[in-house]
């Protein structure tokens, strides 16, 4: 495996895990999901607020969607690969994000 393919699937595996950790910790703080409807309510610095969230948290938000929505209304598989495929890019790039954050910061070398 080349290290830029590495890096990229690391960058993915670190995406995921900050937006899983980051959605898991809103619900266990709110006591409820974390959702794209988070945007629609409360007053608008709440909703300014919710924009770094979300910009972090979407892929798991995605796919918990995307999976609950196979099991519920039996979505069709090309739905299911494309929704996938979005979750995985957007984790790419906020997992590279991270990443290049904690190397500016001298915290990775």
């Amino acid at each position: 495996m080349s290290p830029e393919a590495f890096n990229s699937l690391f960058s993915l595996c670190i995406g995921f895990a900050l937006a899983g950790m980051l959605a898991s910790g809103y619900q266990f703080l709110t006591e409820r999901q974390a959702g794209f409807g988070l945007l629609q309510e409360g007053v608008t610095p709440r909703r300014f607020a919710a924009v770094p969230f979300l910009v972090f948290a979407a892929p798991f938000i995605i796919m918990r969607n995307t999976l609950l929505g196979v099991q519920v209304e039996r979505r069709r598989f090309e739905f299911v690969m494309m929704a996938t495929v979005i979750a995985g890019f957007w984790s790419m790039m906020s997992g590279t994000f991270f990443l290049m954050t904690l190397r500016a910061a001298g915290l990775l070398a």
